[in-house]
């Protein structure tokens, strides 16, 4: 059920759906940018729970050997390309450093998800004439 217009975000994890198909699951792999600087790894997907479609990637980045590694959403408008061991974003490393961090007490709040469509340069998915964008070829 939506809350303030704004559907339901689930982890993929803790919920009862699963991903198409093994090919299809990004999860654990790299994250990169354009230019291929490796960002970090996807964590977990955060889907929608109404029409059932992944809004956010949980990206976890920076530290050393799992200290001081925080963890981001980035909205799956910013992926460009899905490869083998690979998710291709439009991101740079300094745009994923800077990001807003995920705190799970605020992650089922508009206003969190706002600033992070904001961070990012985009629109929000709820928005009027919002458009999911095209699904990357996986190579």
């Amino acid at each position: 059920m939506a809350k303030n217009g704004v559907p339901v975000l689930r982890k993929i994890s803790d919920s009862s759906r699963a991903v198409a198909s093994p090919e299809e699951d990004v999860r654990g792999r790299k994250v990169v940018s354009t230019e291929g600087d490796e960002l970090g790894k996807v964590e977990d997907l955060l889907i929608d729970e109404e029409e059932g479609r992944v809004r956010f990637l949980l990206v976890e980045h920076g530290g050393f050997l799992g200290l001081g590694e925080r963890k981001t959403f980035v909205p799956v408008d910013a992926v460009v390309d899905v490869r083998a061991e690979q998710v291709v974003t439009s991101q740079s490393r300094v745009r994923m450093a800077d990001a807003p961090p995920y705190d799970p007490e605020l992650a089922d709040e508009t206003r969190y998800y706002e600033d992070v469509f904001r961070y990012f340069g985009m629109a929000p998915f709820w928005g009027a004439g919002y458009v999911y964008p095209p699904y990357p070829h996986y190579r």
